[in-house]
C-alpha cells in the first residue's frame, strides 16, 4: 500500500493508519474539540441546547484505487449521545475491505521471476521489467471504537476508551484515556493522553525465519521444506502512546493547536510477506531472502495545526514533524479551505505534501558476496519518498437539515533510491515505481 490513503494521515500501510488516526483522536478529543467548534458561521458560536440529550449519526463511504494495485473499500458509522449533564459517549463502526496486487519488496529482473505464495500453496510469476507483486493480497477488517467523555471537576474533562479491531489474521486490542484543564476563561486546553495496545498477528503461513531463503511451492500436501522455513504461527506487539497537547483561542477568528507525542512499539515487527533479492555484481537475482527489522521502535512527533475564519472562508493548515529511532524523518503539511456557497452548499479544496526519509536498515537489495546485515527491509513504505494529494470536497445541507457531502482526491507516492546504486542490468530497469491513487467518499450526518 502507499503511505497515505484516503481517510488517515500517517506512516505505515492502511491498517496501521486507520488504527493510528482513531488513537490519535481518542488522546487528543478534549483539544480538538475545542477545534471541531469552529464552524463556518463562526468561531464563537454558543452551543445549541437543542443537541443535549440526544442522538447525532455521521455515514461514510470511501473508495480507494491504486492503479494496477492495491483496492479499498471502506464504510463508516459512528453515533454520538449527548446527555444532559454534557457527558457524551461515542460509538464507531467501521469494516473495511482491501483487495488487489501488493508489492512484495523484490526488485524487477531482465526475466521472468517465479515466487511463492505466503502459504507456500502455488507460486506466481512476475514478467519481464516489473515490479513483482502479489495478485492475491485481500482482507478484511471490522473495527469498533467506544468513548465515554465527562466532566470530573470544575474545568476538568475526560475521556476514556476501548478499541477491537479483527481481521483474518490480525487481532487488535486498546485502551485510552485522556484528561484535559481548561483555564484562562476556557480560551486555553491542556490536554494529557495515554494508550495501550497490544496486537497479536497470525499471517498465513506462519513466521519466516530471518534472511532464510524463501522455498519452493508445496503440492500434494507436502510441507516440509516450508516448515523449515517457518519459526512459529504467530507472534504479539504492543503500542504505548503518551501525548501532551494545548489548545488556545487567539481571538473569534483564530484557535490554535499543539501537540507532542511519544511511542514505544514492541514485539514482532517484521513484515512477514516482505523479501529481498540477493543479486550478483551485474545485477541479476540468485536468491530471495526473508526480511528482518527490529523488535522495537521509538517514535516521536511535534504537530501544529491553525484555522482561521476570514469573513467567509476558513483556513485549516498543519504541520506535522516525525522521527524515531529507526532514523526515519517525515515532514507533513495539510491544508484545507472551507468556501461557503449558497443555500448551505460548500466547497472544500485540499491539498497534502509528504516527505519522508529512509529507515537506517532501508536496502532496496542484498549483494552476494557481502555479509548479511543484523537488519534489512526493501519495504518502500520504509524508503525514502515524497507524496501529494490534492482534491475537492462539495458539501451542502439538505431540507431536511441533514448534511450530505462528497470528496474526490488524486494520490501520488513517489519512491527514491536513497542513494543506492543500480548494478549491472538494473541501470536499465525502474526499480523505484510512482503509485498513484484516485479517493473517492460519501459522507452523511443525520
Amino acid at each position: 500500500m502507499a503511505e497515505v490513503v484516503a481517510v488517515t494521515n500517517g506512516d505505515d500501510s492502511m491498517k496501521n493508519k486507520i488504527h493510528n488516526k482513531n488513537l490519535k483522536a481518542a488522546l487528543t478529543l478534549a483539544t480538538t474539540a475545542l477545534f471541531a467548534s469552529v464552524h463556518a458561521s463562526s468561531a464563537a458560536v454558543p452551543p445549541d441546547s437543542s443537541n443535549e440529550d440526544s442522538w447525532a449519526f455521521d455515514s461514510a463511504f470511501l473508495y480507494y484505487s491504486e492503479a494496477d494495485r492495491v483496492s479499498a473499500a471502506e464504510a463508516i458509522f459512528s453515533a454520538k449521545k449527548t446527555f444532559n449533564d454534557d457527558s457524551i459517549l461515542n460509538l464507531k463502526l467501521t469494516v473495511d475491505t482491501l483487495s488487489g496486487a501488493s508489492a512484495n519488496g523484490a526488485i524487477a529482473q531482465p526475466n521472468v521471476q517465479t515466487f511463492t505464495r505466503p502459504s507456500g500453496k502455488g507460486d506466481y510469476d512476475i514478467n519481464t521489467g516489473d515490479t513483482p507483486l502479489d495478485d492475491t493480497f485481500k482482507d478484511t477488517r471490522v473495527q469498533l471504537n467506544a468513548q465515554w467523555t465527562q466532566a470530573l471537576a470544575q474545568n476538568y474533562t475526560g475521556s476514556f476508551g476501548a478499541h477491537l479491531s479483527k481481521e483474518y489474521d490480525y487481532l487488535s486490542l486498546g485502551i485510552n484515556g485522556n484528561i484535559a484543564y481548561d483555564f484562562n476563561k476556557k480560551n486555553s486546553t491542556l490536554s494529557f493522553g495515554l494508550s495501550h495496545f497490544q496486537d497479536t498477528f497470525e499471517p498465513e503461513g506462519g513466521l519466516p525465519k530471518p534472511f532464510i531463503s524463501m522455498p519452493l511451492a508445496y503440492h500434494d500436501g507436502d510441507d516440509s521444506l516450508h516448515n523449515v522455513t517457518r519459526q512459529g504461527s504467530d507472534d504479539d506487539k504492543t503500542t504505548t502512546d503518551v501525548m501532551v497537547g494545548f489548545t488556545q483561542v487567539i481571538n473569534r477568528r483564530m484557535v490554535t493547536q499543539f501537540n507532542y507525542s511519544h511511542s514505544i512499539v514492541a514485539g514482532y515487527l517484521t513484515d512477514p510477506f516482505k523479501i529481498l533479492t540477493l543479486i550478483n555484481i551485474n545485477g541479476i537475482a540468485q536468491d530471495y531472502l526473508y526480511e528482518n527489522r527490529p523488535d522495537e521502535r521509538i517514535k516521536q512527533s511535534v504537530f501544529a495545526q491553525t484555522k482561521y475564519h476570514f469573513d467567509e472562508i476558513i483556513l485549516d493548515v498543519s504541520y506535522r514533524y516525525m522521527w524515531d529511532d529507526w532514523q526515519i524523518d517525515s515532514h507533513t503539511v495539510d491544508s484545507r479551505f472551507y468556501i461557503p456557497l449558497e443555500n448551505g452548499r460548500y466547497l472544500e479544496p485540499h491539498l497534502r505534501i509528504y516527505q519522508q526519509t529512509a529507515a537506517k536498515f532501508y536496502q532496496p537489495f542484498l549483494m552476494q558476496g557481502e555479509a548479511l546485515p543484523e537488519f534489512a527491509s526493501a519495504d518502500y513504505r520504509i524508503g525514502e519518498m515524497t507524496t501529494f494529494t490534492i482534491g475537492l470536497k462539495y458539501g451542502m445541507k439538505l431540507s431536511d437539515g441533514n448534511d450530505l457531502a462528497f470528496r474526490l482526491e488524486y494520490y501520488r507516492q513517489d519512491p527514491e533510491s536513497s542513494g543506492h546504486d543500480a548494478p549491472g542490468e538494473l541501470a536499465d530497469l525502474e526499480l523505484y515505481e510512482s503509485i498513484e491513487a484516485i479517493i473517492a467518499q460519501v459522507s452523511y450526518s443525520f
